[in-house]
């Protein structure tokens, strides 16, 4: 608890004393002392010693911008903002086996033809990093191994002028500090030991790579500041079962945040997938209800993947709600919405959404895509399989514009999409234009209601093509 000192401070010199007293002993000036209270000061704190000041400069100014090392892997490379930063500490997680250990030992690898690089790992030996690499192929990379725990050696090894310019520690939760009395993989020791690390790293300019382990929650195991004291924090999502691997990052000070990178896991190791929307929609079935494709956004990068539904009657009371890859209570509000606004019944059935290729999708702009997978799954009425779908659903029933609508239709027309479905423009005019350019012969469907996109694929467009089959065999 903070507390007040109070002092007698002499009015001549300023000299400070605990007791009043009629003659001050350091100069000897007479009535001179007079009681003030001292600032405040938690215990342990800063106490009564004063600090050197610090120096202010102005926003004006000419700042160089700090320099990349390319890795040579454009997936890795376009997650990290353009390439590393010296100096620069990035923090990798994700499950077990998901490939943090071995797309770190292929950027070493790369690094090392232009840059010296080092791999510590506190988890295997050296002759198991061997076998990791001649698996890989990078046997004859010029890597330097090291197995070791200890901070200290650790410190006391790259704190030199001829330090590797990129070192990689597999894993920080193996780490210890001998001044701590903690087991490794305590929040006291993943601290200290992060901060030793990349206080070094930013004092000696090279870039430093700390492997994490997570929690079944699928954060970052140890304290919550450990992605705070870095400069780039980047999670591996997919199943292991799974061949795809997404590289994404949730914080990078040196580039945007949200950007992925996709990689395919391989018997030679994660291999880049330079276009991922191809690889997401190349199992794609066709006339299928209940299935569309949504053009969706990933950091700077349209990324095209195709949204299923299925609508199964229920054997129970609670019908089941099951999401895969999407916010189950972004679903809920939309089967709340299509229920209220539009006239769909989903109170006696079970839903199933998938998002496929294992890519999880965080934006409201694929309600819109969403909401007619659901139409079409009640319906059986297949959405076309040349269309893309995107915009975000209010509650009232209403389409909302999205960001990024021209790099969304470039993708899509690229991918030789026909038509697309998208929410009206607020600007009309100039978005208008911009959309046009950007489909490149693409037909535009905009609609602003979302009972819209019921009657084009819903109960009402099938009731309607039943009515159009029986007048044509009765006629």
């Amino acid at each position: 608890m903070a507390r007040n000192t109070r002092q007698y401070v002499c009015q001549e010199c300023g000299a400070s004393f605990p007791k009043w007293a009629g003659r001050c002993d350091a100069c000897g000036a007479w009535n001179s002392l007079v009681e003030e209270t001292g600032a405040q000061s938690a215990p342990k704190g800063l106490g009564t010693k004063r600090g050197r000041a610090i120096e202010f400069v102005g926003l004006e100014g000419k700042s160089e911008r700090p320099p990349r090392q390319i890795t040579g892997i454009a997936e890795f490379d376009r997650v990290c903002g353009g390439g590393l930063v010296p100096g620069s500490a990035l923090l990798v997680g994700g499950d077990p086996g998901i490939g943090k250990s071995t797309v770190l030992l292929q950027v070493a690898a790369a690094l090392s033809a232009g840059c010296g690089c080092a791999y510590i790992s506190g988890e295997e030996s050296v002759d198991q990093l061997r076998l990791r690499a001649d698996r890989l192929g990078l046997a004859k990379a010029s890597v330097q191994l090291a197995a070791a725990n200890s901070v200290r050696d650790i410190v006391a090894t790259l704190d030199a002028p001829d330090a590797p310019r990129f070192v990689v520690i597999d894993s920080i939760q193996t780490m210890f500090v001998d001044n701590l009395d903690s087991a490794p993989g305590t929040v006291a020791q993943v601290r200290t030991s992060a901060q030793e690390l990349v206080r070094l790293a930013k004092r000696r300019g090279f870039s430093v790579a700390l492997v994490g382990h997570v929690t079944k929650d699928g954060q970052i195991a140890g304290p919550r500041v450990l992605e705070h004291m870095v400069d780039t924090v980047l999670y591996f999502e997919g199943e292991r079962s799974h061949q795809f691997r997404i590289l994404r990052a949730v914080k990078n000070r040196f580039g945007a945040a949200d950007e992925i990178g996709v990689f395919e896991m391989t018997d030679a190791g994660l291999t880049e997938v330079p276009n991922p929307s191809a690889l997401f929609l190349a199992d794609r079935q066709g006339d299928v209800s209940g299935a569309c494709v949504f053009a969706g956004m990933e950091g700077t990068r349209p990324v095209l993947v195709e949204i299923q539904c299925l609508i199964a009657p229920s054997a129970f009371a609670t019908p089941r709600r099951a999401v895969v890859g999407w916010d189950s209570g972004r679903l809920a509000m939309l089967l709340a919405v299509l229920e209220a606004r539009c006239g769909l019944a989903f109170a006696g059935a079970d839903v199933y959404l998938n998002v496929a290729g294992g890519l999880r999708v965080q934006e409201p702009a694929a309600d819109l895509a969403v909401a007619a997978a659901l139409a079409s799954a009640v319906s059986g009425v297949p959405v076309p399989p040349d269309a893309v779908i995107f915009g975000e659903v209010g509650l009232a029933g209403e389409i909302r514009p999205v960001a990024h609508t021209e790099a969304r239709l470039k993708e899509a027309a690229k991918l030789g999409f026909a038509q697309a479905i998208v929410p009206v423009s607020r600007n009309k005019g100039k978005n208008r234009r911009a959309s046009e350019a950007a489909a490149k012969g693409m037909e535009l469907r905009r609609i602003s209601r979302v009972d819209e996109i019921v009657r084009l694929f819903g109960p009402e467009r099938a009731i309607g093509e039943e009515r159009s089959m029986e007048r044509a065999m009765n006629g």
